[in-house]
């Protein structure tokens, strides 16, 4: 497990431009301050601050609506903030060009929430979509690798020419895993990855996660509503509420926390019904 970084802690350093920057061990690979981001009047996330370990599992939890998935989309770009900042493998991303950012964006996968495939790409292209925007490599070893990252998230390599329409649910999970990890990126950000599976979909899923981080010492940035992924996944788990995050550490501080809306979720019917806490107690 790794403690919350203290800001004043941070040196500031960072690598030079167009230089990969390569973060230590439980030293921050993401780091958040101060962060702000709204939409018009509604102001989402409020001054919110946050640490994410190499090589941890971090999970994210928070009320539906409450800015999970829109701290992920700050973070990798896709929704302006109004102040605060962002930085990733100690590069803070105000600052990169253009070409600096590219290469930043090599380095990390995504998996969203709904798998988010191509309809009208097959597997094979789905998979190789982001090989082609950012590598230039042959149609031959492009092919070899879509085999290489079917068999890694368990999939047959006869589903590289199959259409997305004809994927079970956990079938399109785990292509979308196989196409957020064709980079061989070193930070996996998963937006609900279980949602929508059965629960033995959903701990397959789980144990497919852990061995992938295991196996490849990925960061792993799961934003995620899924009481057993959490408990079971796990390193870290930060908790957002009211636009902040209010709560950092493993399972165990979650339970022990005395914040309402942690000891809501922790400690509610759900909980009790997965067996973390029992009826009355803690």
């Amino acid at each position: 497990m790794h403690p919350q970084t203290d800001p004043a802690q941070h040196d500031g350093t960072a690598a030079t431009p167009g230089t990969p920057h390569i973060v230590a061990p439980g030293e921050p690979i993401i780091r958040v301050r101060d962060l702000v981001v709204g939409f018009g009047e509604r102001v989402v996330l409020k001054g919110l601050s946050l640490d994410v370990m190499r090589g941890e599992i971090l999970g994210f939890v928070g009320a539906s609506g409450g800015g999970k998935s829109v701290l992920t989309r700050t973070i990798l770009g896709l929704v302006p903030k109004r102040s605060g900042t962002v930085e990733v493998f100690g590069e803070d991303l105000d600052t990169l060009s253009y070409g600096e950012r590219r290469l930043l964006e090599q380095r990390w996968g995504v998996l969203f929430q709904q798998g988010a495939l191509f309809s009208s790409l097959t597997v094979r292209q789905n998979i190789q979509f982001p090989m082609r925007e950012y590598l230039d490599l042959s149609p031959r070893l492009m092919d070899e690798l879509v085999v290489a990252k079917l068999e890694m998230v368990g999939l047959p390599a006869d589903t590289a020419e199959k259409a997305p329409s004809e994927l079970s649910g956990g079938m399109i999970k785990r292509v979308a895993l196989a196409r957020a990890l064709s980079l061989d990126p070193e930070i996996l950000f998963l937006d609900e990855p279980t949602s929508g599976l059965d629960p033995i979909g959903a701990g397959e899923f789980d144990d497919l996660i852990a061995t992938l981080q295991q196996t490849l010492g990925l960061t792993v940035f799961m934003v995620t509503h899924d009481l057993d992924s959490l408990h079971t996944v796990c390193d870290r788990i930060a908790a957002l509420a009211e636009g902040k995050v209010i709560a950092v550490g493993p399972i165990e501080t979650m339970l022990a926390s005395d914040h309402p809306w942690v000891s809501a979720y922790f400690h509610g019917k759900r909980a009790r019904a997965a067996g973390f806490v029992q009826d009355g107690g803690r």
